[in-house]
């Protein structure tokens, strides 16, 4: 029996810096991403995330498993800032992870920088 195309989960199993983001994506290991993502210990994963859905601690399970290799988080929540709610603050702080909400280009060019000091860094990354 044929097998037909295969769709998996946008995954990049590795760490890389951000080249380029905005009409709806980003760039990245000369690839490119439409929508958002999370750059994690664990590799680059698409997200089912957008400006429009609420920062929610299930939207930030993947993140949350991965805590014990994370020290900063950085959260793109767009075009604009958009402050983290209670509960996701709570959830990251009783893993001792720092999380810091910016818009999503302050995000990336942080994120870049803290990856190139080979940081503990993990961004969330909506797209623009």
């Amino acid at each position: 029996m044929a097998k037909g195309i295969e769709i998996r989960a946008a995954h990049f199993p590795g760490r890389a810096p951000i080249d380029a983001y905005g009409n709806g994506g980003f760039r990245f290991a000369d690839m490119s991403h439409r929508g958002s993502i999370l750059c994690l210990p664990s590799g680059i994963h698409g997200w089912a995330m957008d400006e429009t859905m609420p920062l929610a601690v299930d939207s930030f399970r993947r993140v949350l498993e991965e805590a014990n290799e994370i020290e900063v988080l950085l959260v793109g929540t767009g075009a604009n800032l958009r402050p983290l709610p209670a509960e996701l603050k709570a959830a990251f702080k009783g893993r001792r992870i720092s999380a810091d909400p910016m818009s999503t280009g302050a995000a990336v060019r942080t994120f870049n920088i803290m990856l190139a000091e080979s940081r503990a860094v993990a961004a969330a990354l909506i797209a623009v």
